[in-house]
């Protein structure tokens, strides 16, 4: 190999790959982020939003929060009559194709509360993703009566009365 090309190589390695991610355009648009109350800092919460990918193929691989020791990626599905729940991702994305959090499927787990979850309070939630650049975005804290304008991707949870 000469001499030129490998400077060259170890200059393009040492570059941080954070910089080519923030030169990209922004192209994850996040809907409706929101939680429910929690009864105390011990107790978890869950986010739910739907994540639109208007650019490339991507994929989310981590979530993070201050008001949580733990932000992970959780899938909620029907097994056998019982509603079993078991760490998700990374998740794929697909340009133009909404990926959806809701209580019957994909949402974000937080554990280990810093405080209580109070109705209007907001806390900010970031989004990691393979080509994209971190989104933040931010999570209204809903009462536990509350939902979403479209509870079509609720599933058998859409016509649950809430108390």
């Amino acid at each position: 190999m000469r001499r030129g090309s490998v400077f060259f190589l170890l200059a393009v390695c040492a570059v941080p790959s954070g910089v080519y991610a923030a030169a990209m355009p922004a192209t994850m648009v996040v809907t409706n982020p929101w939680s429910r109350v929690t009864a105390s800092a011990g107790s978890a919460a869950v986010v739910y939003l739907t994540l639109r990918d208007n650019g490339l193929p991507d994929r989310l691989t981590a979530v993070s929060t201050p008001v949580a020791a733990h932000a992970d990626l959780h899938v909620s599905r029907m097994v056998n009559g019982v509603m079993d729940m078991d760490p998700a991702g990374p998740l794929p994305l697909k340009p133009g194709v909404p990926l959806s959090f809701s209580p019957d499927g994909y949402h974000i787990m937080l554990t280990g509360l810093t405080h209580a979850l109070a109705a209007g309070e907001q806390f900010p939630l970031t989004l990691q993703f393979v080509r994209s650049a971190p989104l933040t975005v931010t999570v209204t804290v809903q009462p536990m009566s509350y939902m979403p304008p479209d509870a079509s991707g609720m599933g058998a949870m859409a016509g649950m009365k809430m108390n």
